[in-house]
């Protein structure tokens, strides 16, 4: 088995290694690309030093069975055709091909099969919040057919990538300090701060993130159900959160929601108000499942139920999810 990893210097691509060596990914060679920036740095994997290579339209993918690509929508679509003409199957970070008909959008939780059906060679990892919610919307999904989902989520500044993470710290300090606070990656100052919008504004008022929810959701669940989103981000460092509504055919009761949440795959119930136990970020970065907590009945509609969810985005809202994919493909030979 031989694998890609292309932007591996991003903070995704960092995760990709740390999950492939933590889950000890069957692997006998790692290639590992970038851009002109950090083509030639090295990365320890294994005890073994490798040295970054320029991603170049060339023959480098021959051989390569996988390629987890974590490197921006352009790069994904401008090299689609040069990592998969030999053979590989592209596992795609970025939105450029999720809403493709002939590109599968998969959590492994939810729909995996769809992985097998992928006529362009390419995969489609969605979105971060999309991520998150399926997977506990699968629980529910089982016991009664979900028809609507309100949810607003509290995005941290690492669902903007490394460098919005240090900008962060930095204005944090700089708040601190008195200093003058230097805004680059957010819209606004996010220390202290609370921003209502994640990525650009579309014509019906909703952002891009919003409505990746909405149309994401549909496709990995094959379902007609409605999406509402409102998504903010927040400056908490890492670790996504999302107080979710929903409403199901049938009542479902707060015992039958716990009881389905606590065997749902991938998640982990954590819901004990009397003792002041759910998910918070803090304690959920660097973990690898859903966490859900402060499951409730709809005081308005009796077939509504709310929770709330935290989870890393990462890790299952990124890398994570697209390893598993893969692991998924090996184990029913279909790689």
């Amino acid at each position: 088995m031989k694998v890609a990893i292309v932007g591996v210097s991003g903070a995704v691509g960092q995760e990709f290694l740390r999950v492939l060596d933590e889950r000890n990914f069957p692997m006998d060679e790692l290639v590992l690309f970038g851009s002109k920036r950090s083509a030639g740095s090295k990365y320890t994997f294994r005890g073994k030093e490798i040295e970054v290579k320029l991603l170049q339209h060339n023959d480098d993918f021959k051989g390569v069975d996988i390629a987890f690509t974590s490197a921006g929508g352009g790069t994904s679509l401008d090299f689609a055709e040069t990592i998969t003409k030999y053979g590989a199957v592209m596992i795609d970070n970025s939105s450029a091909f999720r809403m493709e008909k002939d590109v599968p959008l998969v959590v492994p939780e939810v729909n995996p099969e769809d992985a097998k059906d992928r006529p362009r060679g390419i995969i489609a990892n969605p979105n971060c919040t999309t991520i998150q919610m399926v997977v506990a919307l699968k629980a529910i999904e089982k016991i009664s057919h979900i028809k609507k989902v309100h949810v607003s989520t509290y995005q941290a500044a690492s669902g903007a990538g490394a460098a919005a993470m240090d900008e962060l710290y930095e204005q944090y300090r700089q708040v601190l300090a008195g200093e003058k606070v230097t805004v680059d990656k957010f819209a606004y100052q996010l220390a202290f701060n609370l921003i209502p919008q994640v990525d650009v504004f579309t014509d019906n008022g909703y952002t891009k993130e919003e409505m990746k929810m909405y149309n994401e959701t549909r496709k990995i669940m094959h379902s007609d159900i409605e999406v509402s989103a409102t998504c903010v981000r927040v400056p908490s460092l890492r670790a996504h959160s999302e107080s979710t509504w929903i409403e199901t055919e049938r009542p479902v009761s707060i015992e039958e929601a716990r009881e389905a949440f606590s065997k749902g795959e991938g998640l982990v119930l954590q819901d004990n108000p009397a003792k002041k136990e759910y998910p918070m970020p803090l304690f959920i970065a660097g973990k690898n499942p859903v966490y859900v907590g402060r499951i409730r009945k709809d005081l308005s509609n009796e077939n509504g139920l709310t929770f709330w969810t935290v989870s890393d985005q990462i890790r299952k809202g990124a890398a994570l999810n697209a390893v598993q994919i893969a692991e998924y493909l090996i184990k029913e030979k279909n790689i």
